[in-house]
């Protein structure tokens, strides 16, 4: 199967990839046949949880191997992956500004340009701006594949140990969605659709990711570092915080464990299988 799938174009394996990731999030989307309401500390453990996730793979599947591409290239890494890193997450703030969405947490107004959708439609878009980088991510790191100059099978489970823990954040991420679009009084149906809608933008930056840095191999250590930025700026700017909202004294760790577990997790994928 291994072998089968290394035969693939990068494109097509991008789009497994993150078809897998898109599964995973209907997975999760579908819990909300089981459960109309989800406790603050699960869900901000979850939020913690995908934080981790997202800190780590930042690292290990996406800045180190930008700097050990750049320095094959004769670059300058440190000046690379920096302007790769800050361009992510200059993207992810216009993007913020200008898309309308509303966070999945309680309380939020309204962010982006003015709009009269609903508030429903609002929050999926919000983890669909989330989703963007994750896609990107992982399209990027099987774009890669080809131009590694070490083992390709050690870059190959790399990229699935990437989309493995994008995947396993995703679940988590899908209840979070679909859970809270249900208490607003949606049907379980259009909860369901709309939070599995929401992570269906990663099998379209995937691919978009994958085939930009297969024309444009230059561009590949960048690439790497703006998917690092932009999932760092998401982390920072909105899961971090919300994790952190309406905690009570016993719940104050919730949010911090699921941050450790994920990050150890995703650690563990990379590192074992990259």
């Amino acid at each position: 199967m291994l072998d089968w799938f290394m035969s693939l174009n990068p494109v097509v394996q991008a789009l497994i990839g993150t078809l897998f990731t898109w599964g995973l999030t209907a997975a999760g989307a579908a819990l909300v046949y089981f459960f109309k309401t989800i406790n603050r500390n699960v869900f901000n453990l979850m939020l913690g949880f995908a934080s981790g996730v997202m800190i780590a793979a930042s690292f290990w599947s996406l800045l180190a191997p930008a700097i050990d591409m750049a320095n094959e290239q004769g670059a300058i890494a440190w000046l690379v992956v920096a302007i790769g890193f800050g361009l992510g997450g200059v993207f992810l703030y216009i993007a913020d500004k200008t898309v309308p969405h509303m966070h999945f947490g309680m309380n939020h107004d309204k962010e982006g340009i003015p709009t009269k959708l609903k508030r429903n439609i609002l929050l999926v878009f919000s983890i669909t701006l989330h989703n963007i980088p994750e896609g990107l991510a992982v399209g990027v790191a099987f774009g890669a594949i080809q131009y590694t100059t070490g083992d390709p099978l050690a870059a190959t489970l790399s990229a699935i140990g990437l989309a493995i823990g994008i995947g396993i954040q995703n679940f988590p991420e899908g209840a979070a969605v679909s859970i809270p679009l249900r208490q607003e009084g949606l049907t379980r149906n259009k909860s369901f659709f709309l939070g599995q809608l929401s992570g269906i933008v990663e099998p379209v930056a995937g691919v978009l990711g994958a085939v930009l840095v297969i024309s444009v191999s230059r561009v590949l250590p960048y690439a790497l570092a703006f998917a690092a930025g932009a999932m760092i700026y998401v982390v920072v700017e909105e899961l971090i915080p919300e994790a952190q909202q309406k905690v009570t004294p016993k719940g104050a760790h919730y949010a911090t464990f699921g941050v450790m577990v994920g990050f150890i997790i995703m650690m563990m994928l990379d590192v074992a299988l990259g």
